[in-house]
């Protein structure tokens, strides 16, 4: 029976391997600290945290996210350890909550390795704190036990950390920080929160139309997950379950979904329904399948989790199982060591084979589920080869969301989920040019990868180009040597950039002296409320600075003014596309740090660098690619082109 703590009270541990999970309502960082019987740490090296993640007998998440799993082998631990304090703090971003008191209170359950939860702890009371040691693990008489904390802390990570006797906490509070923000900059946003009755939030965009959806940067605030709502993000957590898996995820509030076509045959009793495109909420069919696309991503992070959680129990059960059978001198000899090796072995692998069973049986429900979906997407959600390209019509507004790319897991590389980001773009994208960048990038000549980021950048654009109605996007391009013309060709002989690609150190100062102003003065605009007070030859639409080949051409001058374009520029609607290898830009070292934690990084050929909001697995990015010898690229621009000169849809 789980306990359910409050403040103060404990709980014997029954088993010595556990996991603790967390669950909150935005992005936390996640951290434990080792102390000795007085609850004092001893050193950095006591401290498991993202920068760290990994200690004797512990282990937790590189990355914020709104919900952990932490590991914990009590037996692992060192004998002068009596204490394992688990940490909770806010990440130090812009934008997001700076004390507790401001989300959903976080909930902390400390779960066998199978699942089964064993004590639980939800945080109530917190205010202005920004860090929190949530509960502790404790030695007391030869027996672990746990206690609910609760102690915030208004100082933050800092403060905490002082508190338990740690030499130099402010330094290590900003390196943790440091860490979280470099993790924080691989993962995908989160999908848009909801309103009780499962509308999107909406706010309006700052120039034109007031009305305009934009959608906000904060993440959704998803109930507290158990064992069974794991069980139903797409598999047990112990992948033994035998029984039917719903390919609905706890999170789709699938009311009123799509009537099934009707032709489609009944579905058999204790098999689950069929999938349709559309099964989520929604007010229309194109909001319908975005949080469709990301209930699905969602599923397949979780299911993996729950397989690899169950394959790492699997092996975990063996190693003891084998300690206690060797730990017998007796066993050492003759064939009964050799008995229990076999018996340890074949419980693992029985394990495992049900483990795999339980995920193929979730893949391919996803699976279907994908094969229904792909077909139905709109362009803006559509890869180049779907044929809802070849009756492409300029939309009258601009969609959610853009698929700038797939992701997958090694668990079923075939199972690809849509990477869509929302419109308007909240950051800047950067397209890693630098063959250092992964092992397939290493594996490509230097030039041709060059070659690729481009092409990827100016497909990228044309998309956002083509989404947009007539006339409310427009497209730079700074290309300093001029050494991307060929790849260029299909913006500049289609008429849809805003002018011709600038070249040379004048080029680059001309551009970005243009852009800059025009941040200045919607902002300006904006804090005097008097946005209708803008110049009449001010272009208000949105605006996409394409980089090619930096820092080649910029001084330092240009590079300040980069930096004030990715920080400043999203929110009054003026967007970064760069292609660059950072290692071009070293001698600038840490100055170009935060430029690029400012982009989200995305590669020309696969890559495993992007992290899912959930569980944080590493899922590859693959690029879109038009099909070869297709020239849908051409003509989707000559249609926007076509709306340009006319002002209306063709």
């Amino acid at each position: 029976m789980t306990a359910e703590l409050v403040r103060g009270q404990n709980h014997t541990l029954p088993q010595t391997r556990l996991e603790i999970r967390v669950s909150a309502g935005t992005p936390v960082v996640a951290g434990a600290t080792l102390g000795d019987e007085r609850g004092t740490v001893h050193g950095i090296e006591w401290i498991a945290h993202p920068g760290s993640p990994q200690l004797p007998g512990l282990e937790v998440s590189r990355q914020a996210a709104a919900d952990h799993r932490l590991a914990v082998d009590l037996d692992a631990v060192p004998a002068a350890v009596h204490r394992v304090t688990v940490l909770l703090a806010l990440p130090m971003e812009a934008g997001g909550p700076v004390r507790f008191g401001a989300v959903a209170a976080p909930f902390v359950a400390v779960t066998g390795l199978e699942g089964t939860e064993i004590a639980t702890f939800t945080l109530t009371g917190l205010d202005a704190e920004s860090a929190v040691a949530a509960l502790e693990l404790y030695r007391r008489q030869g027996d672990w036990k746990v206690r609910a904390v609760g102690q915030g802390y208004a100082g933050g990570l800092a403060a905490m950390l002082a508190d338990q006797g740690v030499t130099g906490a402010a330094e290590l509070a900003r390196s943790i920080h440091e860490a979280v923000a470099r993790g924080m900059a691989r993962s995908v946003a989160p999908p848009p929160p909801r309103t009780p009755d499962g509308d999107r939030v909406r706010h309006t965009a700052a120039i034109g139309d007031p009305a305009q959806p934009v959608s906000p940067s904060a993440g959704p605030a998803p109930s507290r997950p158990t064992a069974a709502t794991d069980s139903t993000a797409g598999g047990p957590t112990t992948g033994a379950s035998t029984g039917p898996i719903n390919y609905a995820h706890p999170h789709r509030q699938a009311t009123a979904p799509p009537p099934p076509p009707p032709n489609a045959p009944p579905a058999e009793p204790g098999r689950p329904a069929q999938p349709v495109a559309g099964d989520a909420t929604g007010w229309s069919m194109e909001e319908r399948l975005y949080n469709q696309v990301w209930g699905m991503f969602e599923d397949l992070a979780r299911t993996t989790a729950a397989y690899r959680s169950a394959v790492d129990f699997a092996e975990s059960r063996m190693d003891q199982e084998l300690d206690r059978a060797l730990s017998d001198p007796r066993n050492r000899i003759g064939g009964a060591g050799d008995r229990a090796r076999e018996e340890a072995r074949a419980k693992r692998d029985q394990l495992t084979d049900r483990a795999r069973e339980a995920l193929d049986r979730d893949l391919a429900q996803l699976a279907a589920e994908s094969a229904v979906v792909e077909p139905a997407l709109p362009a803006a959600f559509a890869g180049w080869d779907n044929p809802v390209w070849h009756a492409y019509r300029v939309p009258m507004e601009i969609p959610m969301a853009l698929r700038i790319g797939d992701l997958h897991l090694p668990e079923n590389p075939d199972l690809r989920i849509p990477l869509l980001v929302r419109l308007p773009l909240e950051r800047g994208i950067w397209v890693d040019s630098g063959r250092t960048a992964s092992e397939a990038a290493a594996l490509t000549d230097t030039d041709r990868l060059r070659r690729l980021a481009m092409d990827n950048a100016v497909a990228h654009a044309a998309r956002l180009l083509a989404v947009y109605p007539a006339g409310e996007f427009s497209v730079h391009v700074i290309d300093p040597a001029g050494s991307a013309a060929a790849a260029l060709a299909p913006l500049v002989n289609s008429g849809v950039l805003a002018g011709p690609p600038a070249s040379g150190a004048g080029g680059v100062a001309s551009v970005l002296a243009h852009l800059t102003r025009r941040v200045d003065l919607v902002q300006m605009a904006i804090r005097a409320g008097a946005a209708d007070s803008l110049p009449p030859e001010l272009d208000t639409a949105e605006q996409l600075l394409i980089v090619n080949d930096f820092p080649h051409g910029f001084d330092d001058r240009a590079v300040t003014q980069l930096r004030y374009l990715a920080d400043e520029g999203p929110s009054v609607g003026v967007h970064l596309l760069m292609v660059a290898d950072r290692e071009d830009a070293s001698a600038y070292g840490p100055v170009l740090d935060p430029l690029w934690r400012s982009l989200l990084r995305i590669t020309p050929v696969a890559d495993d660098h992007l992290a899912d909001p959930w569980v944080g697995h590493a899922w590859t990015y693959e690029p879109l690619r038009t099909p070869p010898g297709s020239r849908v690229l051409e003509q989707v621009l000559a249609r926007v082109a076509a709306a340009r000169r006319t002002g209306r849809r063709p």
